[in-house]
């Protein structure tokens, strides 16, 4: 089932009045709440894969995704100028090409456009996330091999 799949089956739960729906597949489960003012509310449970990163040397499928940049609205002055990176796609984030490797950034580095800042798997694909934004990486928001959802901030990337 994709992403697609799930999107018209959660706008079908919606427009039919149903107020929960489970579906359980070999590798997924996913329950559908409704409330009445019409809100959606999602739960996706993946089944444990049994690896989660490729062994040493083996080739990984990517495929270089485009992240926008955009200001992080804050209260704090010093906040103000910074950009987030943020998850194009619902997945697992992997800072590192593999586990033997080093990390694709650090706190402190400094990051061109079209660089690549982590990896996000999904459905057994490594998609390589680049950055469209040049300048200094001031915070690492998510934990490695953390799932993240779309639109989640990644990065916060100082632009001077």
């Amino acid at each position: 089932m994709d992403i697609r799949e799930i999107q018209n089956l959660i706008k079908f739960v919606a427009k039919s009045g149903a107020t929960e729906v489970k579906l359980e597949m070999d590798d997924f489960k996913i329950t559908i709440k409704t409330t009445l003012e019409g809100a959606e509310t999602t739960y996706i449970q993946q089944m444990p894969m049994t690896t989660a990163m490729p062994m040493a040397g083996q080739p990984v499928a990517t495929q270089p995704m485009h992240v926008p940049a955009v200001a992080v609205p804050s209260a704090a002055d010093e906040n103000a100028n910074l950009l987030v990176v943020k998850s194009p796609i619902i997945g697992t984030f992997y800072r590192k090409p593999s586990p033997d490797k080093p990390a694709f950034v650090e706190v402190g580095a400094t990051v061109k456009s079209g660089d690549v800042v982590c990896v996000i798997e999904a459905m057994k694909l490594f998609n390589e996330i680049e950055s469209e934004v040049s300048g200094k990486i001031v915070k690492i928001l998510v934990d490695d091999a953390s799932p993240v959802e779309f639109d989640q901030p990644l990065y916060l990337v100082d632009p001077s």
